[in-house]
């Protein structure tokens, strides 16, 4: 059995899309292919242009890099870093300079309603303020395309209706596709489309 089978899929530009169904079904699968992470061993993966599965490894770099944003169940901070470094770090890694890192950082910061927090470390976070600051990181780039893995698996319920509520914001306000790999119902809900696997494969 292969972990993704026979699945085709179009997803439209700025569309906010819940991947959903059992554990070992192969969401995170599909979350690596079209990550880049993984690549297929047959078959086609096309993103904003760019294919995929012909891609070398300075073009997969390059697109993760630039096109891609993701975010985690485990939030991946710099605990040595404070919100807005944190945030800001993968502009000033690609040269950008530390003043427009910074104010773009600020930005989206206000954007996840964690501008008051900015100075903060990641020890004085709670969880559903790592996970806003790990969402403001992922955008910090301006990515087309965002996928989130389970960005409420780790979190209280009331944390989780804050990162719904920034997910949503994000699909509203930005014009980026957004594809949350969940199996919260929550999240489901509030996605503009739902797709369902089962045994590598779509089903709904």
């Amino acid at each position: 059995m292969h972990a993704v089978d026979g699945v085709s899929l179009e997803i439209a530009r700025g569309e906010f899309v819940a991947v959903t169904g059992p554990s070992g079904c192969g969401k995170s699968t599909l979350m690596h292919l079209l990550a880049g992470l993984d690549t297929p061993t047959s078959g086609e993966i096309v993103v904003d242009g760019l294919s995929l599965h012909e891609a070398d490894d300075a073009a997969l770099t390059d697109y993760r890099r630039r096109r891609l944003g993701l975010v985690f169940q485990f939030f991946n901070l710099l605990p040595t870093m404070n919100v807005i470094e944190n945030v800001s770090f993968p502009l000033l890694l690609q040269g950008v300079s530390h003043g427009e890192s910074e104010a773009r950082a600020r930005e989206l910061l206000e954007l996840v309603g964690m501008q008051e927090r900015a100075a903060h470390f990641v020890h004085q976070l709670s969880g559903g303020e790592q996970q806003r600051t790990a969402i403001a990181r992922a955008l910090i780039h301006r990515p087309s395309l965002l996928i989130a893995d389970e960005p409420t698996g780790n979190l209280d319920s009331k944390s989780a209706e804050m990162v719904i509520a920034v997910l949503t914001r994000i699909g509203r306000e930005r014009f980026a596709t957004l594809i949350v790999v969940t199996h919260s119902e929550e999240v489901a809900r509030v996605a503009s489309r739902r797709i369902e696997m089962r045994d590598g494969k779509v089903v709904n």
